[in-house]
Formats: structure tokens, sequence, C-alpha cells
């Protein structure tokens, strides 16, 4: 089979048309069995070729273990068989780690909360001003910023110690 190659002089900085020379030499064929051509019928377009999907066999694990932890496994049979074998051993280590890692987990793996400036502006919207007090006392200097009225107080007595747990543990909770 001939093929047509156009082939263009390199170096002159304007080439014209004429200097374009067309040659047409044969193509070498390659030494391995030919693979069938599937022929699209005319009008019709031929269908792009994807590669195959690697599924994220450990993030669908993660998901399936976080709302559906009884049905986590139940609900990985969905996949094909060498699919849900996988995410089957995947969720088998989820369930080995302690809740915290598994919470960190999820974080990294679908990431923090893109609003915890809202989050936070909510949680002191509904807290009570003793709440608001301990809140605010533990919030990290650029997140303060969002709240301009209020100032460092210092605290009245001695804090209570579930106020301050509850203060820190709401604040985990709107910024992660």
């Amino acid at each position: 089979m001939d093929a047509t190659r156009i082939i263009r002089r390199p170096a002159a900085k304007a080439i014209s048309e004429q200097e374009t020379r067309i040659t047409r030499k044969p193509v070498p064929r390659p030494k391995t069995v030919p693979v069938p051509v599937r022929r699209t019928p005319a009008g019709k377009e031929a269908a792009p070729k994807t590669p195959p999907v690697l599924l994220p066999l450990a993030r669908f694990a993660l998901v399936a273990l976080v709302f559906g932890r009884e049905r986590a496994a139940e609900l990985l049979e969905g996949l094909g068989p060498r699919e849900a074998a996988r995410a089957k051993e995947h969720l088998a280590g989820f369930m080995a780690l302690t809740s915290a890692q598994r919470q960190a987990k999820v974080a990294l793996e679908f990431g923090i909360r893109s609003d915890p400036s809202d989050q936070l502006r909510e949680l002191m919207a509904e807290a009570s001003e003793a709440l608001r007090r301990e809140i605010f006392r533990r919030l990290p200097p650029y997140h303060r910023s969002l709240f301009p009225k209020r100032r460092m107080e210092p605290p009245d007595g001695p804090t209570n110690p579930a106020l301050a747990a509850l203060a820190e543990r709401l604040i985990r909770e709107a910024t992660r």
C-alpha cells in the first residue's frame, strides 16, 4: 500500500507553496498479525475508543462503610466478582481502623469541607452566650477574624470542663 507523505524543506524563513514536495513512498507493513477493523455504516460516526476505567475500589469500600456500616459488604456485591473481592479486602482494612483513623481517612480521601467559615458563623448564631464565649476563646486566630465584634475576654472563673470539651468538639466538627 502506498501512502502520501508531505515533506517540507526546513531552514528558509518564508517557504512558498511551490517549494513543498509531495512524494509517494511505500509504508513498511508491521510484522504483527493484523487486527480486524470495524467499519461504521455511512452517515454514522464511530464511537471513540476509551481505555478501560480502573474503579476506585478503596473509595467505594470507604463510602459503603460510612453510609451503610452493617450492609457494607452487601453493598459491594453490586460490583463485578473480581472487583467485589478486592473491594471487600479494602473494606476489611477499613473496618480494622479505629473510629478516629476512619474519620481521618474519609477526610483525606474526600477532602475537607470548603465552607468552615459559614459553618462557624451558624454555630456561633445557634450557641448560647456562655458557649459562644468558650468557642471564641478556643478558635484559632485566623478564624477569630470572622467575628470582628467579639473580643477575647478572660474567663469569669474556672471553666467548666464539659463546656470546654463541647466547644472544642463543635469547632472540630464545623471546620472539618
